[in-house]
């Protein structure tokens, strides 16, 4: 099989193919013959040696695949074979093949191409977790989504849309913002040219928004928190601020961690907010409610409600093009890799 490999900290260019003997499923589990890899941006921390739970380094990354079954383990009927499937993985998802537990399957519902369940797994589940699970999103609330043009950002701006938010609000460059207006959302700030402060609350008649989702973090972690109106959250799932550029800075790790700031549990109290973290690959051990979550998912994609966008496919030679690519900030939607 091929993988796509990290083979040293650093830019894109680190990222070469190589190929090994296919894997074998184990007891419970079962095979992938993979069409589609999804790429996050956690893969691109880990490149540049910025993601902690990252394997160490030369490494196979990749959280998510959709593909066929071709092959199944001990104690699995071997009626899965020849089914079409999407699943996250724990790494090693830059694979032609990979091997998962059946339980962290998703079953593709009848039209779904793989292409499409490619970019599922991560982004929406990530968004699920996040407004469905700790947040508590309820019809009537509002949101703030930045990064809104990206995998999650668009997952996120398509749950809100099926939970009857109010008003949905996202940070996006400039060229992104009719597309993202097509697509649902009701008011779009421009990061680059914009305070997103002082528009939220323009927007929101000072009132603030119920939900902030920010992958950013550093300098926006103070500011995001500044958004909510009272019996809000914020939900901090990731750190891009952390990597401007495409090779590894210590002084903008530092920097991003340090601006950080920290939230004190008095403050929080009477301010009468709530802060939140997530990292779905710190969820493994919460199988039952992953699982809960993905079936909700499908059964959502098969009505119609969700419609996942791709911006772009790449093969696993042109790895490297497409990690610049998205830190390039030139994708609208999912990225994903081919080993076809």
């Amino acid at each position: 099989m091929k993988q796509v490999w990290i083979t040293r900290k650093g830019a894109p260019e680190v990222l070469k193919v190589r190929e090994t003997t296919d894997p074998v499923p184990k007891e419970g589990h079962i095979r992938i013959n993979v069409n589609f890899a999804g790429i996050n941006f956690a893969d691109i921390l880990a490149r540049m040696g910025l993601y902690p739970d990252s394997p160490k380094v030369p490494c196979v990354v990749g959280y998510e695949v959709s593909g066929v079954v071709d092959e199944v383990g001990e104690g699995v009927h071997s009626d899965w074979i020849g089914k079409k499937v999407a699943s996250i993985t724990r790494f090693g998802g830059y694979s032609s093949k990979v091997c998962v537990d059946v339980d962290q399957l998703m079953t593709l519902p009848e039209g779904i191409s793989l292409e499409s369940a490619a970019a599922m797994p991560v982004n929406y589940l990530t968004a699920y977790i996040m407004m469905v699970e700790q947040a508590r999103f309820r019809k009537g609330d509002t949101i703030l989504i930045h990064g809104i043009g990206g995998g999650v950002g668009i997952a996120a701006l398509q749950l809100s849309k099926i939970l009857e938010a109010r008003s949905i609000i996202g940070t996006a460059s400039a060229w992104k913002h009719d597309e993202l207006s097509k697509l649902g959302a009701d008011h779009l700030i421009d990061y680059n040219s914009e305070d997103f402060v002082n528009r939220v609350m323009e927007l929101t008649e000072k009132r603030g928004v119920d939900l902030v989702l920010d992958p950013v973090g550093g300098k926006y972690v103070k500011r995001s928190y500044g958004c909510l109106r009272p019996l809000g959250s914020v939900v901090f799932y990731g750190m891009s601020s952390a990597a401007p550029g495409k090779r590894r800075s210590i002084v903008s790790g530092l920097s991003a961690l340090l601006s950080s700031g920290k939230f004190h549990p008095i403050r929080l109290m009477n301010a009468n907010k709530g802060v939140h973290g997530c990292n779905l690959g710190h969820l493994w051990s919460e199988r039952d409610r992953l699982k809960k979550a993905m079936e909700q998912l499908a059964m959502w994609l098969k009505e119609g409600k969700i419609t996942p966008v791709v911006d772009k496919v790449f093969t696993f030679e042109n790895a490297a093009e497409a990690h610049g690519y998205i830190q390039d900030h030139r994708n609208l939607g999912k990225v994903l890799l081919t080993p076809q």
